[in-house]
């Protein structure tokens, strides 16, 4: 899964022939390391999203629009004065490297035609959009990178810009038969390292294709081969890059069982084992697959200090949990210390002074048991001694049975959180997870202006015998599916004994089949904390055995009659009829 030179080559093939020639008609930051760029073409409106966000990168065009802050960031301003309404000239990547340079003609304060580079660099954590002259002097960047972070490249107005040379990697586009031959040698590294760490733009799995089309052994150093074989290698290493310089890809992306392998720009003949499925273009492979990543990266991003707040709250209700364990513990002899003291009372007199033990019957089992006695004390001075600390115990006993529970709960109630923050798509479900934690205390409210109603809907699916089924996203949605929004004949799911969503299917009266109450259960398995798992124990009920304690927390519910099924959590053959907002 390899965003690498090749799949650079393959884009900027796609963006030359959709965008050059096209002005740039509207420049957008929807996030504080990316753009959105709406280029009006000779064939119609295209948007292009760049994003240098450090742990998924990304360029490809898109058909969805994201919505832009109110007041744009200082780099958008500076790129819509520049180069708004600029047209793009040349679209170009160097050698084979993970770059892409845009080239923009644009009139100048004094309205002179002049050009400038908008650069995107696609290098993981060191992704970056950079803005220079055509000289390559640095405007601005998304992202400023002193002397103190990098010692390779300063990104700063004013300094030049170059690519950084780190690896001293060779060119596959131009490499003669020799130079191949001898870089592979100098490395003591199996076959396909050796290729992926001498060359740019040529990733592992790129590597492991070329190998398999010469036959050879990826895991056997290069030394090991003869110079005839590795010239063999060559000769294939140039014939699947003609393909590059030739602009022939083929977008595809690779499915082994249920979920999606590899991508790539070439055919990986290698992944014979593999469903192969091909796109129109390389934006439609790129969308596909990351776009459902992208986001979920984008919102446990933004729910990162709700997840510190609840691990946080969760960490020390666990560890107060612990400690009144720990203290309910000891006091599990405090029914000794009453009989003790009672048998002191019957069998005291007996007890010759300065005594330490008194030997007695239990009145319980009849066994005989020895009772150690302060030999300062009278005897009943040691009774009221053990009665003392009988009672002690029993206060306690009863103060922690209720503390514990509670605590329980509130565990119990933060684990449900967290796997709420799981599920979170949106960032409406964010809000709505924050007015809940704010509702049972753990964050403040918002008190400086009224804010206004989230619209929020719980997720929808259909089965496969065309029932309804509904699933809550979060604590305050599962009470509102379940008490306001199912019927009493619905059927009510819930992974068991683990944190999870409510799901319910609406029966509309109708006995389900079981192919409907399998596909619930798997509902209710996939979004619980069980995700992921292959056998998940499901509770199923009819919705009006379903009953909320007076006072209980958000999502909590209590069932007595239930059945219960065991199931995986693969709901990749039920199709999804709204995603709740």
């Amino acid at each position: 899964m390899a965003f690498d030179g090749i799949v650079v080559a393959g884009l900027v093939h796609e963006l030359k022939q959709e965008l050059t020639g096209g002005r740039i008609a509207k420049i957008a930051q929807p996030e504080s390391d990316e753009l959105l760029l709406t280029v009006k073409t000779g064939t119609g409106q295209k948007r292009l999203l760049i994003s240098a966000d450090a742990s998924l990168p990304l360029v490809y065009l898109t058909d969805k629009n994201k919505p832009a802050p109110m007041t744009a960031p200082n780099f958008c301003m500076l790129l819509r004065k520049h180069i708004g309404g600029g047209r793009i000239v040349d679209i170009a990547q160097p050698k084979l490297e993970r770059i892409i340079h845009f080239t923009i003609e644009h009139l100048d304060e004094m309205g002179d035609l002049c050009r400038k580079e908008l650069i995107a660099e696609i290098m993981g954590k060191h992704s970056n959009i950079i803005f220079c002259t055509e000289d390559g002097k640095i405007i601005d960047s998304i992202k400023h990178v002193p002397a103190q972070m990098s010692s390779v490249r300063e990104v700063l107005p004013g300094r030049d810009y170059f690519i950084p040379d780190t690896m001293h990697k060779a060119d596959p586009l131009t490499v003669e038969s020799g130079g191949f031959c001898r870089l592979l040698e100098e490395k003591p590294v199996p076959l396909s390292k050796a290729l992926y760490t001498s060359f740019t733009g040529i990733s592992p799995v790129t590597a492991e294709e070329i190998c398999s089309l010469a036959g050879l052994d990826s895991s056997v150093p290069a030394k090991e081969y003869s110079p005839d074989i590795l010239l063999h290698l060559y000769n294939q290493f140039s014939i699947y890059l003609s393909a590059v310089k030739e602009g022939r890809f083929c977008p595809a992306i690779y499915y082994r069982g249920r979920g999606p392998e590899e991508f790539s720009a070439l055919p990986l003949s290698h992944l014979a084992d593999c469903e192969c499925r091909e796109y129109p273009t390389l934006s439609a492979v790129l969308s596909t697959f990351y776009a459902a990543r992208s986001q979920l990266t984008r919102i446990r991003q933004k729910s990162a200090d709700l997840r510190h707040i609840v691990q946080t709250a969760l960490e020390r209700s666990r560890k107060k949990y612990d400690l009144q364990l720990r203290q309910l513990k000891d006091t599990e002899d405090r029914e000794k210390y009453r009989i003790y003291g009672e048998l002191i009372h019957i069998y005291g007199y007996h007890v010759a002074e300065g005594a330490k033990t008194l030997e007695a019957p239990d009145y319980h089992t009849g066994e005989m048991i020895s009772i150690p006695l302060d030999a300062t004390m009278s005897p009943q001075e040691n009774a009221q001694r053990y009665f003392a600390r009988y009672n002690k115990q029993k206060r306690t006993f009863e103060a922690l049975t209720g503390l514990t529970r509670e605590t329980k709960e509130d565990i119990d109630y933060l684990e449900s959180v967290q796997t709420a923050l799981d599920i979170a798509l949106t960032e409406e479900d964010l809000s709505q997870i924050r007015d809940e934690l704010a509702g049972a205390g753990y964050i403040r409210r918002r008190t400086a202006k009224k804010k206004a109603k989230i619209k929020n809907e719980p997720l929808h699916y259909l089965s496969s015998d065309g029932y309804h089924i509904y699933v809550g996203k979060n604590n305050l949605q599962n009470d509102e599916l379940t008490f306001h929004f199912a019927s009493g004949n619905d059927w009510w799911f819930h992974a068991k004994q683990a944190p999870g969503s409510h799901v319910i299917v609406k029966s509309g009266g109708d006995e389900l089949p079981d192919r409907t109450f399998e596909e619930a259960g798997r509902l209710a398995a996939y979004y619980s904390s069980m995700r992921g798992s292959d056998k998940v124990e499901i509770d199923y009920v009819e919705k009006k055995h379903v009953k909320k304690p007076g006072g209980a927390k958000p999502g909590f519910v209590i069932y007595y009659t239930n059945y219960s099924l065991v199931i995986d959590s693969d709901i990749s053959g039920i199709p999804m009829v709204s995603s709740g907002n």
